[in-house]
């Protein structure tokens, strides 16, 4: 399936600013509902997609190109991963684990919202290149 680029960088945008108030106010709660879009988006139903698509887009034109959605799946897959893991350290109490891997994540979905560098994606495309027996 293919999707508008600018969409997973508006997700993005918005996943920053979630994650920068959880990181900030240390809540569980806010990490919490981040983990659940990440795993929405990575099912392909993002409600910051949905939000994209019906009050963004309409008011952007048509993308320039179009992208592959394996990609930013994948990195929504890894953005849950990485919230999970902060959830498990505020409740176990490890409050560094849940700080650090919350911030690892707002730095992923930072630099895809200033820059349009997806890291999530870009470890997609090297697995898919180092995948034995792929043509490269």
């Amino acid at each position: 399936m293919q999707i508008d680029p600018r969409g997973p960088r508006f997700g993005a945008a918005v996943t920053t600013v979630v994650l920068a108030v959880a990181l900030v106010t240390q809540s569980p709660w806010l990490l919490a509902a981040q983990a659940i879009v990440f795993a929405l988006g990575a099912a392909d139903a993002s409600p910051y997609g949905l939000v994209f698509r019906r009050l963004v887009r309409p008011r952007l034109g048509p993308p320039a190109e179009t992208e592959d959605a394996a990609a930013p799946r994948f990195a929504q897959a890894a953005g849950l991963g990485f919230a999970v893991v902060g959830l498990i350290g505020f409740a176990a109490g490890i409050t560094p684990l849940a700080l650090g891997a919350t911030a690892a994540a707002l730095l992923a979905a930072f630099l895809n919202a200033a820059f349009g560098f997806c890291l999530g994606c870009e470890t997609y495309l090297l697995i898919r290149r180092l995948q034995p027996g792929r043509i490269q």
